[in-house]
This record gives structure tokens, sequence and C-alpha cells, in this order.
């Protein structure tokens, strides 16, 4: 068996919901990823790199075009995430980085980013019903889960909230598209989120000098 066929085979049956290897895996390393994020940690950025990895295989099992496009921009972006935070402008002596609230330009740039989006990626899988069982709602969690990953790559507290919103249609989405455990951890996400959004956001309350040490010999 391959590594492929058995991350897309089954692991166990919990309350009639058929859990697969690719949907548990993937997404309990999306969880120590966005807990790793919580401490910012340099290696939430190669824990989300991992998940989209794996995540590929269970969106392709469950035969959602658009979850295997979505996954593979998160790589992407993943990729671009842990360059920015080692590139130790702002990054602390424990890998950690600074964090603050966004301006009200760059708020305006991600929601007017994250509507567009939205719209362009809803009206494509419209077109292509392959590409999606609910084309909007899909959409919807693509867009804001790029935009959540652009705000933690720049260290803002919005992207908490992007993360929540995320997660108010993640949650039913997951489980009427069969991927019971991806429901399961968007739950666990919440609280998680919850956590994190308060840790933050008392870190902003720090004095500057406080936060951010310079990273010696953080690659450029």
């Amino acid at each position: 068996m391959s590594t492929f066929d058995w991350l897309n085979s089954e692991a166990f049956t919990a309350f009639g919901q058929h859990i697969m290897w690719s949907d548990m895996v993937g997404n309990s390393i999306g969880l120590i990823a966005l807990a790793l994020g919580w401490r910012r940690s340099i290696w939430t950025w190669p824990a989300q790199f991992l998940s989209g990895v794996v995540l590929v295989a269970a969106y392709a099992s469950a035969q959602l075009s658009g979850g295997v496009g979505k996954q593979l921009l998160v790589i992407g972006v993943a990729l671009w995430g842990w360059r920015q935070w080692t590139r130790g402008a702002r990054a602390a002596q424990d890998g950690s980085i600074a964090v603050r609230f966004a301006t009200w330009k760059e708020r305006g740039v991600l929601l007017a980013g994250t509507a567009v989006g939205t719209l362009a990626v809803g009206a494509l899988f419209t077109a292509l019903p392959e590409l999606s069982w609910n084309p909007w709602p899909d959409a919807y969690i693509f867009v804001g889960t790029l935009a959540a990953m652009v705000a933690q790559a720049r260290g803002l507290v919005e992207f908490w909230f992007a993360w929540l919103l995320v997660d108010i249609v993640g949650v039913p989405l997951a489980f009427s598209s069969g991927l019971a455990f991806s429901g399961f951890v968007y739950v666990v996400y919440l609280a998680l989120v919850l956590w994190g959004l308060r840790d933050w956001w008392l870190r902003t309350r720090q004095p500057a000098d406080r936060q951010r040490p310079a990273l010696e010999g953080a690659p450029a």
C-alpha cells in the first residue's frame, strides 16, 4: 500500500462518521500549528506546511478540488510566512515575534482583499461545480484562511479574528462534506483561537522593546 493510499484509508468510525487517516493526521498537525502560532514560535510555519501537504490527500479523497487548491495555496503561504518570521526584523530571541494591531489602512486592505477574493473564488466554484460541492461557503473558507495566514505572517492580532470568522462556516461545512474529524478540529480551533487572541491582545500592551529583541543569525 502506498503512502497516499494509506492516508486515504479509514482510521476508525465514530458516531456513524468515517474518519480517514489524512483528515485526522492533517488536522492534528494543524492544531499543533495553531498552538505554536499562539506561542509565537517560528515552528508554526513548518507545521502549517506539513498539515497542508497531508490535507491535500484528504480533500482529494473527498473529491473536493477546491479544497485541494486551498491546501496548495496554504502550502505556498506557509513558506512565505516562514520566511517572514525568520527574516529577524521583528523576531525575538526565542523564535517568536512582536505582535500588534493592524492600522486602519491594513484592515481596509485585508477586508477588501478578502471580499474581492471570496467573490472571485465563489464565482469560479459556481462556474466549475466539480471544484466544490458548496461553492460560496468553500470560497469563504478558502479566502478567509489565506487572509488569516497573511495577517499572522505580519504579526497582526486581527489574524485571530479572521480564524473566528472562518470557524463559523468551517464546522458545518466539514461535517456536511464527510470530513468529520475536520469538523471536530474546527471546534477545538475555536477554543485555541480565543486563548490565542487573549494572549496576543495582552502582548500589544507590552513595550515594543520587551517584545522584540533581535534574532541573531536569522536567515535573510
